[in-house]
């Protein structure tokens, strides 16, 4: 188990800070350097500490090690394993993290309303946004957005990392359809220790926001600072059932045909065989029982300031979606 991070607790002002990095998703290591510490400087802040993820840690030894350093925020740079990693390692402690939006997934960030510009991001640090939230817990690892199992994770795996590179997130299309005709999994399913009951779902997601890949809005009343989770249990049959549920979910019906949901702070997922499961779009690995509990607000994020946020969108559509995520972040 990891021991646990002590801090100073972060305070509005100049801050001492870390950039954790994943060296490989980020095209200039250069130019990201010198546009984090001009920024930095021109705020009369002092320069970041650096550090860089290695294959064997993806950033949670690093987030370790600036808190020991005497960090009090911590930029995260990577893909969503970077993200989760920085959150696994901040939660419950008083260090701010700062998604600054690299890779081709990065569901935190979508969430944030935050675009792929790396100055807009540090703008908003700068500007002071902090908002405590809630994490989910799977064993040791935690979440800020959701876990999932079957077809989501099914179709990360399907998904082909160069088509990510370059096309983002319509490249997960390509990987859902490889599944979608896949047969259902046979589910027990507990919440808050009420009595269990049993499902065939093709997918559960267990959601501490609603946002995914693409913007679309799975979890309409997720609230990320509301101790509980939400919970949606995806039942399509076939192909019209998959277009049915795509289209309530795009209309952002309260009901949705062929989708259940339910908010718990335990949930408990069991399964007859190995199924593949995920947290904040990054897979872990196979098992029969995905256990998720809430850490209520237990990390403190970097979030916009309600005042920013037009200037964070790329369309009217894009703004909306953001407005609403920045109202639950605040």
């Amino acid at each position: 188990m990891r021991a646990p991070i002590s801090s100073e607790p972060a305070q509005p002002g100049v801050l001492r800070t870390a950039v954790v990095v994943n060296p490989t998703k980020v095209t200039d290591l250069d130019d990201l350097r010198s546009t984090i510490t001009r920024a930095l400087g021109a705020a009369s802040w002092p320069d970041p500490i650096w550090l860089e993820t290695a294959a064997d840690d993806p950033g949670a030894g690093q987030c370790v090690q600036a808190v020991r350093d005497g960090a009090q925020l911590v930029f995260a740079c990577g893909g969503d394993g970077t993200v989760m990693a920085c959150v696994t390692a901040l939660a419950g402690t008083d260090v701010a993290l700062a998604v600054l939006p690299a890779g081709t997934g990065n569901l935190l960030a979508a969430n944030l309303g935050l675009t792929d510009d790396v100055a807009t991001a540090i703008e908003v640090v700068l500007q002071g946004g902090r908002r405590r939230i809630d994490v989910g817990a799977v064993g040791e690892q935690s979440f800020a957005v959701m876990a999932g199992m079957g077809f989501d994770a099914h179709m990360l795996d399907a998904t082909n990392d160069t088509a990510k590179k370059h096309i983002g997130w319509l490249a997960y299309v390509a990987g859902a359809v490889k599944h979608l005709r896949d047969r259902p999994m046979r589910l027990r399913i507990t919440l808050d220790g009420r009595p269990a009951f049993t499902r065939r779902p093709r997918t559960v997601i267990v959601g501490n926001v609603g946002r995914l890949q693409g913007g679309m809005r799975l979890l309409n009343d997720a609230r990320p600072d509301d101790g509980l989770l939400d919970v949606a249990v995806l039942s399509p049959r076939s192909l019209r059932h998959w277009a049915a549920l795509g289209w309530g979910v795009l209309r952002r019906k309260d009901t949705v045909t062929r989708m259940e949901t339910f908010t718990a702070a335990r949930v408990e997922i069991r399964s007859t065989r190995n199924q593949p499961r995920q947290l904040d779009g990054d897979l872990i690995d196979p098992g029969r029982d995905l256990i998720v509990t809430v850490r209520p607000k237990a990390l403190l994020l970097c979030v916009p300031q309600p005042a920013t946020a037009p200037d964070l969108a790329h369309d009217a559509g894009a703004a909306r979606h953001e407005a609403d995520e920045i109202r639950s972040l605040r």
